[in-house]
């Protein structure tokens, strides 16, 4: 004799989950979560920290460098871009037009009196939104350095 054990619901486990996962997600949105509310995609972020400076790695593929704006404003750093595309096609027997609307909108506080606002230096490349923002001399890290012991 073999015991199975239901938790009272007419319809198996898989079928549950998949019901769930299906009606509980976006509409529109099953191949992309990186969405927000706001439904505007937010780019991943790497900050790495060497020893003389911040690095910051914005991934934005399919964008020009003239898509974003980078603007420092009283200590605080903000990444933004906006792009719209239209798409018209009118043949003999149909007429296709498409609208896309892509944004988004990063910002970061700055550590005061570490960071070198004004030689902060951007670049884009292979997709890839790339910060380099240096740190005061006084703010890096000094290697460690032998005492003498009289």
């Amino acid at each position: 004799m073999n015991l199975i054990k239901r938790n009272g619901s007419p319809v198996p486990a898989f079928q549950r989950l998949f019901f769930d996962d299906v009606f509980g997600r976006d509409l529109f949105n099953w191949e992309n979560n990186n969405f927000s509310t706001t439904s505007t995609t937010l780019p991943s972020v790497n900050i790495k920290e060497t020893e003389e400076n911040y690095e910051v790695e914005v991934a934005a593929p399919g964008m020009n460098k003239d898509d974003f704006k980078v603007t420092l404003d009283n200590g605080q750093l903000l990444i933004s871009s906006s792009k719209q595309e239209h798409v018209n096609k009118e043949k003999e027997n149909y007429t296709r037009r498409e609208f896309s609307y892509q944004s988004f909108q990063r910002s970061f506080v700055l550590p005061k009196n570490v960071v070198d606002e004004d030689r902060i230096r951007a670049r884009y490349e292979n997709g890839i939104l790339l910060l380099s923002i240096p740190k005061l001399e006084q703010a890096r890290q000094k290697s460690p350095r032998m005492i003498e012991i009289s």
